[in-house]
């Protein structure tokens, strides 16, 4: 089941210092980088955007500041205070919505609102079983829609054990686990693998999943400080964006996101 709205909010001040981050601010440029290979291909601007558990908009102010109109569905009242805050700060309002529910439970509204792109970024490794969340995410999404979904990478866990932390008992015991933890929100996690969640959404009426890799470097290279550094930073950005889509990098990311059209009815 899904953690408590509180403890998220409880832990808002560390989680802004970890979006301002290198890592933070990677993970949020190549989602944008990897939706915007895609958003072509949809009508005319602005879409209709269902952000689920979107937090404090970190994905959606990208996505509104590009003209485009954005929900975000969240149970956590900071979080959505603090997208509310995010989206006044940026001249987004008008683009930006807060909606406070449970992706399993959304508002009748949403459920069928045929949106045009729906987000759920982030939220797998917080559940017990993937699918259902799937399917309830999948459902607002209207025929000929882009779903996309990320979420942690099982491949990557022992490699990163073994690489940061030097631990190689712990990194071989990970190669049989799907379960990790998160100090950030001291929270458990599921750990998936984009093999697993694409043969599901094959089997929830998607097509043409695209498989991106998110971080392929950054999570394996152990100077954390150097990583602030600003022409690092951009060195480092080049390659990751060079990285996400190519093989093999993307089976080794510290997470995956997938894109998919959703079929016809």
């Amino acid at each position: 089941m899904p953690e408590s709205a509180e403890k998220f909010d409880t832990a808002m001040s560390a989680w802004r210092e970890w979006q301002d981050a290198p890592w933070g601010r990677l993970r949020y440029t190549l989602a944008e980088a990897n939706l915007v290979r895609h958003l072509d291909a949809l009508p005319e601007a602005p879409l209709r955007v269902l952000d689920l558990a979107g937090g404090d908009g970190g994905d959606a102010v990208r996505l509104a500041a590009r003209g485009h109109h954005v929900t975000i569905v969240d149970y956590a009242p900071a979080m959505l205070a603090a997208a509310a805050e995010r989206a006044g700060a940026g001249g987004l309002t008008e683009r930006i919505t807060c909606v406070r529910a449970d992706v399993h439970a959304l508002p009748a509204g949403l459920a069928t609102g045929e949106f045009d792109v729906v987000l759920c970024h982030s939220l797998l490794q917080y559940v017990d079983d993937a699918r259902p969340t799937l399917s309830a995410a999948l459902a607002p999404l209207r025929s000929g829609g882009l779903f996309s979904v990320m979420a942690l990478n099982r491949h990557a866990a022992p490699l990163n054990v073994a690489v940061r932390e030097m631990d190689l008992a712990a990194a071989l015991a990970a190669l049989g686990t799907d379960q990790g933890r998160t100090r950030l929100f001291d929270s458990a996690l599921t750990l998936h693998t984009a093999e697993e969640i694409t043969s599901q959404l094959d089997g929830l009426g998607c097509r043409d999943v695209r498989h991106y890799g998110i971080r392929s470097v950054c999570d394996h290279i152990t100077d954390d400080a150097r990583k602030h550094d600003p022409a690092f930073y951009d060195g480092l950005e080049r390659l990751e964006l060079a990285m996400t889509a190519r093989h093999p990098y993307m089976h080794t990311a510290r997470a995956f996101q997938l894109t998919a059209w959703k079929r016809g009815r």
